[in-house]
């Protein structure tokens, strides 16, 4: 959230419109486009159909008459507020900024950040891509569910019915819990669950694959990290590729030996958590290979080459990344609330890595250009933050 000395115009405009100063400070921003003209939900506000009152809150019951609350969706919004910032702070370094007062149809109003400058009353818009090459970035406020179903039709929607064969493959790489932000997260593997069935899915079609590339159980890893409980609940299969049939992929002078079950899903969703000063969203469809074949041919390349000849034999996957607590080079925790997504997991983490401001790039992301990067959601600069600094 913006300091307070910088919203003074955004304050007295939100008072005219009966809006307290604590509602303005709980509506943090989202999102922002660049793109088409398609529209979609900027942030989600919910309403009692008994009492009528609205709620920014992803609550399930009216806190006052406890009837269940619908979602309402925001076709049109447009600026009614704009306050321009130049003092830079720790979480908001890049300046100026602006921090504009949305409203949407139904009256429903919420302050953003954006690095553009609107004028009042000029229509808000937010866009999609269909480039594979793209990154949509988002800032996630209370529903990582939410999130995931915003940051997914940024990409004009992903194709999920009853009869997609689903292969999710989350970070798991040690026995830690999930606040040492080492794997991905329960949270964010069952929103991204929770999401599919809402497409549509099936909970017997969707496999949660996973792999030990050393001493440690793969078992051990899910059960630390709280990751298997998420499938126990959900009754869906956690699936240890060492178990699985292999196929052989030739790319050059590489052979690879890739789990079949690559080859059946219907739909990949690489869902790595990011890490300050790696590669995690490319790395972890190292994964989908055998053991024997990975520690082989990491004897001969670096992974830099064989992630970049790997992704030319794999089908077309899609990468969900988790950045909300992200853990830094010296093994401590920083919280971004964001998420990334994209096509292309390079791209992927080269944006974040922009994003985190990390100073030492991994190999495999220094040839990479940032201009040539189509970005989507939030620009960068909007949710940049030194986080090794800080």
């Amino acid at each position: 959230m913006c300091p307070r000395f910088f919203l003074i115009p955004a304050l007295s405009l939100l008072a005219k419109n009966k809006f307290s100063y604590a509602d303005l400070l709980r509506s943090e921003a989202k999102k922002e486009t660049v793109a088409s003209s398609s529209r979609s939900n900027y942030t989600m506000f919910y309403k009692c159909q008994k009492c009528k009152k609205v709620w920014q809150y992803p609550v399930e019951k009216c806190p006052e008459c406890f009837s269940v609350l619908e979602e309402m969706k925001s076709e049109k919004i447009k600026v009614i507020g704009v306050s321009r910032v130049t003092i830079p702070t720790m979480f908001h370094p890049k300046i100026p900024y602006f921090v504009l007062v949305l409203e949407d149809e139904n009256r429903n109003k919420w302050t953003w950040k954006s690095a553009k400058e609107y004028r009042i009353g000029e229509e808000f818009k937010i866009g999609t891509t269909t480039e594979g090459n793209a990154v949509a970035i988002w800032r996630i406020k209370y529903d990582v569910s939410e999130g995931i179903e915003k940051i997914v039709k940024l990409f004009g929607e992903i194709n999920v019915n009853q009869s997609s064969k689903i292969l999710i493959l989350p970070t798991l790489v040690l026995p830690k819990h999930p606040y040492f932000a080492e794997n991905t997260s329960p949270q964010f593997l069952e929103s991204l669950i929770k999401y599919l069935i809402k497409k549509g899915a099936k909970l017997e079609k969707i496999k949660v694959a996973g792999q030990s590339f050393d001493e440690t159980s793969i078992g051990a890893v899910a059960q630390k990290s709280q990751l298997l409980r998420v499938c126990q609940d959900y009754r869906i299969l956690p699936l240890d590729l060492t178990e699985t049939n292999f196929i052989k992929k030739g790319e050059g002078d590489f052979t690879f030996e890739i789990s079949e079950e690559v080859f059946k899903a219907d739909l990949i969703v690489n869902s790595p958590i990011l890490k300050v000063g790696k590669a995690s969203a490319s790395k972890n469809i190292l994964k989908f290979l055998k053991k024997e074949n990975y520690l082989g041919l990491k004897y001969l390349h670096s992974e830099e080459e064989i992630v970049e000849n790997l992704n030319k034999v794999l089908p077309r996957y899609f990468t969900l990344a988790e950045a909300q607590s992200i853990q830094k080079p010296d093994q401590f925790v920083a919280h971004l609330n964001l998420i990334f997504s994209s096509f292309n997991p390079l791209n992927l983490d080269r944006i974040f890595a922009e994003v985190s401001m990390t100073e030492k790039l991994p190999e495999c992301l220094k040839k990479i250009r940032i201009e040539d990067i189509p970005i989507v959601g939030r620009k960068v600069e909007e949710v940049q933050y030194e986080v090794e600094k800080y």
